[in-house]
């Protein structure tokens, strides 16, 4: 009996010391975020590489003239995820590039993240994850020059499938993240 709840108290702390460990929210897991400073323009307007921490070149962004902006309505506008993961793919890195850069350029515009899922796995549980995909977006977002309180993260889950039907190719094109107009 004592043996017994010696082991049912180890097995809580070690549960409460995992669960305090949670996850957070993964860009990529070979990407090193840097800050990006200002820099200056070479004579022909294109911005010089300059050195990060470690040595390797990066390209920072540039002053943006407000009234040549780019629209987003030309941009791709879904994030696409692997099975059970909000782990933003690198494929969407330039989309999401091309969005901070709008929202940089347009203080006053507002975007929503929608999360969405698969089918698969509970009501609770699908719609957690589509929550963690579109913060992840949205966290890929502000870490590109877009100001946190220009988007808004929500989930829907598997309530609002892109595709009907039953087979991975549905499910590839239901585990989604939306980016819409506010």
């Amino acid at each position: 009996m004592k043996m017994l709840i010696r082991s049912t108290a180890l097995s809580l702390a070690v549960g409460a010391l995992l669960a305090g460990c949670g996850s957070s929210v993964k860009l990529d897991e070979g990407a090193a975020v840097t800050d990006a400073k200002p820099k200056a323009v070479s004579g022909s307007g294109t911005p010089t590489p300059t050195e990060t921490g470690s040595g390797v070149a990066q390209s920072q962004v540039t002053a943006v003239d407000i009234a040549k902006a780019p629209t987003a309505a030309g941009l791709d506008r879904i994030v696409y995820f692997d099975f059970d993961s909000f782990v933003v793919k690198e494929d969407f890195r330039t989309m999401i590039e091309d969005h901070a850069r709008v929202l940089a350029a347009s203080k006053g515009k507002r975007m929503v993240v929608e999360g969405h899922a698969d089918e698969r796995g509970g009501r609770e549980y699908n719609l957690a994850l589509g929550q963690k995909r579109a913060e992840a977006v949205v966290k890929s977002l502000v870490l590109l020059g877009a100001a946190d309180g220009q988007l808004e993260a929500i989930s829907y889950g598997k309530e609002r499938p892109a595709v009907d039907g039953h087979d991975e190719a549905a499910w590839a094109k239901n585990r989604r993240a939306e980016l819409k107009d506010r």
